[in-house]
């Protein structure tokens, strides 16, 4: 009896047989007719995040006979699932054919979990070039993007790994969402596209209508000023503090009362600091381009980043996680200043936490679906009262804490942290007569010059190894770039055993006292830079 039915399109051996004679054409797929019904694979190369490096991704479509139908494999999250009802209908809304075939689209390495939506347009690209709507693409051509109903490309999170990985993959055409194209071409050596919809794409694609490569980003106008130095009045011993942590990178803690201008001396750090060079800027916008802070009109980062968490924020927004690992704080301060306020109100196991990267420069984060390294070479800037009540040492005497209330609230902070902070100054308060002093303070631009000159002299130093600056001095090169005199050898015997130093503490002392003679212009560390690096090491303010 006629049913009416194709036995091809309902499965069995004329299905099998039709999937075994198609042809599977890597990188350029097969050519077909349009509506010819030919069946096959098309490849269409795109890529993927794994932290917040990129990696290549193969989008394998494919056309068989049988019910109509659209599956996703190669273990797509539920956003990546989601790209069956988003592609189908930009197809139909772009004057395009969907093809009422069985549609399998695997997402290759299998291996690897997929996230996001920026798979929703090679899936698009690959099922017209199955059905005959546009040519294959290159083998050396791939797609990224994210698409609504109405068939225009959104912007999607961590173009910039992306596209370095497409590059180093030898690929030399990138379609991305327009809004993510000055951040693709920040890559390099790649000829990026900015598509704002499906119908414009098909256009390219055919050779009808032609897309115009975005041009490579450059920085426009100047940004805002940064806080200037000069508007801290007084406070010259913790000034000097501030600068030495910039031109040698060390972690630095303040501890004063409140209005002592604490927050005040931190917030103003960035304005000393070296500028970013091109390879930290690029690192550190990598991150940024996974965390999704990154938009067309600033698409690079240009200056040292400064992260300030407010102290509730929890582990995981801290230091990076969620079942696909993003970056937290740490990260995000890469190659910039990590600013805690308050610094015993937050979560014990989120300080903890700065162990390895305060060592390492990156964060190990550990899942059942693998372990991510991601990098956090920050500098660290604390600031905290010195009791509970914040009066504690105050000339009006105002302080109600007792010993033991006081010993609890520095206990919040654990030894091994606070030996892994180069400085501790005591930030006092602020004079009358310093306050309504009529001279202008020494501004940023004059302590900035001081600094750079230090870190030039550090740069050529450390010409021939990977060390940028003092602070990254391994204990295995401290005797060749921190030798001390005899004077300066017998100071730091004495203060090592006086003040129970541990070993860390004492290669800390020795990398601030290079730092101090950087400064000065000095060759050799001398006894008075090794003094002024021992007084910033006194823990008893933590106990006054």
């Amino acid at each position: 009896m006629q049913t009416g039915i194709d036995s091809r399109r309902v499965g069995g051996a004329s299905e099998i047989q039709a999937e075994i004679d198609s042809r599977h054409v890597g990188g350029g797929g097969i050519q077909s007719e349009k509506g010819g019904g030919a069946y096959g694979v098309v490849t269409v190369k795109s890529t993927g995040l794994n932290g917040i490096a990129g990696y290549e991704v193969q989008v394998e479509c494919y056309l068989s006979g049988g019910l109509p139908s659209f599956d996703l494999v190669g273990l797509p999250d539920a956003a990546v699932r989601e790209a069956r009802e988003r592609v189908r209908a930009a197809v139909k809304n772009c004057g395009a054919e969907f093809p009422v075939n069985r549609i399998t689209v695997n997402l290759a390495p299998a291996s690897e979990r997929k996230a996001g939506t920026l798979y929703d347009l090679p899936i698009l690209v690959g099922l017209l070039a199955c059905s005959g709507e546009i040519p294959c693409p290159s083998a050396e051509t791939a797609f990224v993007g994210e698409l609504s109903l109405t068939g225009a490309v959104r912007r999607v999170s961590g173009v910039l790994p992306m596209a370095l990985a497409a590059r180093e993959r030898g690929i030399r055409e990138l379609f991305v969402p327009a809004e993510n194209a000055p951040e693709a071409t920040l890559a390099g050596d790649l000829t990026v596209y900015g598509v704002s919809d499906v119908r414009e794409l098909s256009a390219h694609l055919r050779g009808t209508r032609r897309l115009t490569p975005a041009p490579p980003w450059k920085p426009g106008p100047g940004e805002a000023p940064l806080l200037d130095l000069r508007d801290v009045m007084g406070q010259e011993q913790v000034r000097r503090a501030l600068e030495i942590a910039a031109a040698g990178a060390h972690n630095l803690l303040f501890i004063g009362s409140p209005g002592a201008g604490k927050s005040m001396l931190a917030k103003r750090m960035p304005s000393i600091l070296p500028d970013l060079t091109r390879e930290e800027a690029l690192e550190s916008t990598a991150v940024w381009s996974v965390a999704g802070l990154t938009d067309a009109q600033h698409p690079m980062l240009t200056r040292r980043p400064f992260r300030s968490p407010h102290h509730t924020v929890s582990t995981a927004a801290f230091v990076g996680g969620g079942n696909v690992v993003r970056p937290g704080e740490i990260s995000l301060a890469h190659n910039g200043v990590l600013f805690l306020d308050e610094l015993p109100e937050f979560h014990r196991d989120a300080l903890e936490a700065l162990r390895q990267p305060l060592e390492d420069g990156e964060i190990t984060i550990a899942r059942a679906s693998g372990t991510v390294r991601l990098p956090a070479n920050f500098q660290l800037v604390c600031a905290m009262n010195p009791c509970p009540c914040g009066w504690r040492g105050h000339p009006s005497g105002r302080c109600t804490c007792s010993a033991r209330t006081v010993s609890r609230y520095v206990e919040k902070i654990s030894g091994p942290l606070l030996d892994r902070i180069d400085l501790h100054v005591r930030v006092p308060s602020v004079e009358y007569e310093a306050m309504r002093r009529r001279e202008a303070a020494e501004d940023s631009a004059t302590v900035k010059a001081r600094v750079d000159a230090a870190r030039e002299v550090q740069r050529k130093r450390f010409a021939d190894s990977a060390i940028s600056c003092n602070a990254q001095i391994p204990p295995s090169n401290l005797a060749q770039y921190c030798a001390l005199n005899p004077a300066a050898e017998i100071l730091m015997e004495n203060a090592f055993r006086t003040m129970g130093l541990t070993a860390r503490s004492h290669d800390r002392i020795l990398r601030v006292a290079r730092t101090i003679a950087d400064l000065e212009g000095a060759e050799e560390i001398q006894a008075s830079h090794l003094a002024e690096a021992i007084q910033y090491r006194n823990t008893e303010l933590l106990k006054s």
